[in-house]
């Protein structure tokens, strides 16, 4: 049931965002976010997970470039500096600082969105959701803070990795012992990992 609502509420997105686009006011979106980055103090990033259009596309990229056995590129060890990170988000605000300065919006959205799916094209989902949206980085804080976020019961886990393969933010990492734990600031809250663990170990509380 919560996969059904979750895909619902997606596709409804996905559509509003592509409608705003046509229309040619697609700047009314930072709406969305902003109101998702002041909840994600307290539900943890559910805008990536849940809402994020790029996000709906990419999900359906990768099941498709799996289901057509397309291998994805490594990604480039430098593009997972830090660096390139701050880099592109000091870009992103002073982008949106000029638009909002010479009251003529410049088209950062759009090229976000055309640049994360063609990027996911070639490679792999982490490397657009954990190194370069802009998003994301401003998000990462409420995520951080978030009261509610995804975690592992150690008691209930075995150990498998299953959770870590399908994260798309390669964001769940194995502590000494074996356990596994889910790096609040980083994790979309997409519950992947809840589908894929068979002993129900992992929660969002």
């Amino acid at each position: 049931m919560v996969k059904k609502i979750q895909t619902a509420l997606q596709l409804v997105f996905l559509a509003l965002f592509l409608v705003l686009l046509a229309k040619g006011k697609v700047q009314l979106w930072m709406v969305v976010f902003l109101g998702s980055a002041i909840a994600g103090l307290f539900f943890g990033r559910f805008y990536c997970g849940w809402i994020c259009p790029m996000n709906t596309v990419m999900r359906f990229q990768t099941w498709l470039k799996k289901k057509l056995h397309i291998k994805s590129l490594e990604t480039p060890k430098w593009l997972k500096k830090s660096w390139v990170r701050i880099a592109i988000l000091i870009a992103f605000l002073g982008l949106a600082a000029l638009g909002i300065i010479g009251k003529k919006p410049l088209p950062v959205l759009p090229a976000l969105f055309f640049i994360g799916i063609g990027l996911t094209l070639f490679f792999p989902e982490p490397l657009w959701h954990r190194y370069l949206c802009p998003y994301g980085t401003i998000l990462s804080l409420p995520g951080r803070l978030s009261k509610k976020k995804m975690t592992i019961e150690s008691s209930a886990c075995v150990n498998c990795g299953a959770c870590a393969k399908v994260c798309p933010t390669t964001t769940i990492s194995k502590l000494e012992g074996g356990k596994y734990q889910i790096q609040p600031a980083e994790c979309l809250v997409c519950r992947n990992c809840v589908d894929a663990c068979k002993f129900k170990a992992i929660h969002y509380h």
